[in-house]
């Protein structure tokens, strides 16, 4: 006998906020069925509309909170409910935290079978707004005038903004001059239905520690009428501007950047530091995009290192190099591997500009460089690892476990398949100790985590 769903699309109901999802929405059930429901908070009775049916959940609009939280919190952004920016400005940052933390213990328990591990608080920042050095923003038209902003959630549409309260407030400024250039010279916005027009996307870089300035132009031709006025432009109106760059992708994608860059005032790079670690960033680079709470996880991995500078170490996933440079300080030998050719090239750059000499970068998969390493008499001590969000391959965790390092050191950005990984390496002999979740994506459902294992 088929199911009868228990809710109607377009209809009203009254319910119980029993939990929060993992994007920060509120959960409840009517009739046992679930229903996810953005902007509501759990222990909340609200007033919803159900505008989305899955076979086996729904979604709904929050109309009204009839019984509000104690921990909900009025946004200070004037546009936060319908920009998809952040997920949780209506919920205080205390709570926050606490939601963050919740989360990976849940999906350490439930995915990752694990007990027995200690769990710490999240750490967060005294100031969680304004923390980003980076933004990506699409730009569209409407009403034949520029829009530029973040998307709506779960859609493509702008919502034009002139000011976000995570992102740097450079940010700000160069939006209002491109705007303002888009304008006045009629340059037109980049329609991805018909793959036309122009300029597609703004990147902004800000050096906290040092204060240069980078903005990328993503167009989708390689011709960008009045480049020179929108140049004097940004000279005159930002301080701290380094560089002005030009990304020419005339693909019909999702993807921001392609690989060809134009370098059209200024410098290729821009720099900016972790620690006492100087970093040349490029359009292309990656570099967290959180430098306080960087700080904070990198000092974080290295102490559950614990390294004496007697051992070896290999970072699998090493990216530019910046957690490598950072175990360099207390090790004899770190090897870093990363599958990206240009990432590695920036490495070594890293490791020559800050002196480092112990430090041997490697491209190619951790799964067959590590093995090959061990084959010709490499051997590790520690064990670092800071995947994509995917998690590590599993040929990657057994060839770890094949050379038995004291500890392994895991840094995620989700918790789902950190949760998913640290099972793998139970089954292979390595007990979860600590765990430290970080807060580096304030008011976003987003969290990362430093865990520490040992054989």
């Amino acid at each position: 006998m088929k199911n009868i769903c228990p809710v109607e699309k377009n209809k009203e109901y009254v319910v119980d906020v029993q939990g929060m999802g993992y994007e920060g929405e509120g959960v409840s059930k009517v009739e046992n069925f679930t229903v996810f429901i953005p902007g509501a908070l759990e222990n909340e009775k609200v007033k919803i509309r159900i505008v989305k049916i899955n076979k086996n959940f729904g979604f709904g609009k929050l109309l009204e909170v009839l019984k509000p939280s104690p921990d909900r919190a009025e946004p200070e952004c004037g546009i936060y409910r319908r920009c998809g920016g952040c997920q949780l400005q209506h919920l205080s940052y205390g709570a926050q935290l606490e939601f963050k933390r919740n989360r990976v213990e849940d999906c350490l328990r439930r995915i990752g079978k694990l007990d027995g591990f200690v769990l710490h608080e999240t750490i967060g920042m005294d100031n969680p707004y304004r923390y980003r050095n980076k933004v990506q923003l699409p730009v569209g038209s409407r009403d034949g005038k520029a829009v530029i902003g973040f998307y709506a959630q779960r859609s493509h549409d702008i919502i034009d903004m002139d000011s976000c309260l995570i992102q740097n407030e450079t940010a700000d400024r160069v939006i209002g001059i491109v705007r303002g250039w888009m304008d006045r010279y009629g340059i037109e916005a980049y329609d991805e239905h018909g793959n036309s027009g122009t300029v597609r996307n703004i990147m902004v870089r800000e050096g906290f520690r040092t204060g240069e300035v980078m903005v990328v132009i993503v167009t989708r031709t390689r011709q960008m009428p009045h480049s020179d006025e929108l140049v004097e432009a940004l000279r005159s109106g930002i301080k701290g501007i380094t560089s002005i760059i030009q990304n020419i992708n005339p693909k019909q994608t999702n993807v921001i950047l392609s690989d060809e860059c134009i370098t059209l005032w200024g410098s290729d790079t821009i720099s900016d530091y972790i620690g006492e670690f100087r970093f040349n960033i490029s359009p292309l680079s990656f570099f967290q995009v959180n430098p306080v709470q960087t700080e904070v996880l990198y000092a974080k991995a290295l102490e559950y290192a614990g390294l004496t500078g007697n051992e070896t170490v290999f970072d699998a996933y090493c990216g530019t190099g910046t957690i490598t440079l950072f175990l360099s300080r207390k090790a004899k030998k770190v090897y870093g591997v990363e599958i990206v050719p240009q990432a590695i090239e920036n490495a070594r750059i890293n490791a020559e500009q800050n002196g480092v000499e112990n430090a041997e970068f490697i491209v190619g998969e951790a799964e067959k460089v590590i093995p090959d390493l061990i084959k010709h008499g490499a051997r590790a001590d520690v064990v670092v690892v800071d995947p994509p969000r995917k998690g590590c391959g599993i040929e990657l965790l057994e060839a770890i476990a094949g050379i038995a390092p004291k500890r392994i050191v895991y840094v995620s950005c989700d918790p789902g398949t950190l949760a998913r990984d640290l099972g793998i390496l139970k089954d292979l002999g390595y007990e979860t100790k600590e765990v430290q979740p970080v807060d580096m994506f304030p008011m976003t459902g987003h969290v990362e985590t430093v865990v520490l294992l040992a054989k």
